[in-house]
This record gives C-alpha cells, sequence and structure tokens, in this order.
C-alpha cells in the first residue's frame, strides 16, 4: 500500500471516535516544510481557530518552519487562539501521523499553554 493512503486509513478511525465523543478537535497536518493546525467544531463544518508556520507571527522569529521549534511556536499559538474562543477541552486528531517529532512537540506545547485532551 502507499504512504498516503495507509496514513489516511489510521485517521478514519481516530476521526469516528471523536465523532461520537462530540467535542471539538485539534487536527495536524504536516508537510517537510510546515505544520498546520486547525481546530474544528464538533459538528465539523466549522473552523474555530487556526495556526500554522505560514502566519506571519509565527514565521518572524525562526530560521526554518519545517522542525521542532516551529512546531511548538504552533502549538502555542494554537492553544492562545482557542483559550481566546473558550475552549479549553479538544481531542487531538494527528491526521495518521505518528505521535513523535513535530506532531508531539505541536500538543506538548498545546497542553502546556492551557488545552486538556
Amino acid at each position: 500500500m502507499d504512504k498516503k493512503i495507509t496514513r489516511l486509513r489510521r485517521s478514519k478511525k481516530a476521526r469516528a471516535k471523536i465523532r461520537e465523543m462530540g467535542i471539538h478537535r485539534l487536527c495536524v497536518h504536516r508537510t517537510p516544510r510546515h505544520i498546520y493546525a486547525q481546530l474544528i467544531a464538533p459538528t465539523g463544518s466549522q473552523v474555530v481557530a487556526s495556526a500554522s508556520t505560514l502566519d506571519a507571527d509565527v514565521k518572524g522569529g525562526l530560521t526554518g518552519t519545517g522542525n521542532v521549534v516551529a512546531a511548538t511556536l504552533v502549538g502555542k499559538m494554537i492553544a492562545e487562539k482557542a483559550r481566546a474562543a473558550g475552549i479549553t477541552k479538544i481531542a487531538f486528531d494527528r491526521s495518521g501521523f505518528k505521535y513523535h517529532g513535530r506532531v508531539k512537540a505541536l500538543a506538548d506545547a498545546a497542553r502546556e499553554h492551557g488545552l486538556e485532551f
């Protein structure tokens, strides 16, 4: 099987469980160059907040955008935006990616800045 197809197959199971729980989900997507995070409403039809390494606030103070330091800043930004929207309890949707490296750094930074998984 193709790597992408396998990852998407893994992500379907997690998304089905999150849908059953009926809470906001923090969806993460990563590419070799950037990392993106979105806070999606329980219905799945509305993006409440988003942050990525393309944002000017994050991009300005970095030397590279595809590393753990950048992922940590994105996690901090998404946590601040979620708290501003009044959301503290979420489900973490890693989109089939391994909980390691940049994905883990983003999740840890979001936890440290007030989000509960």
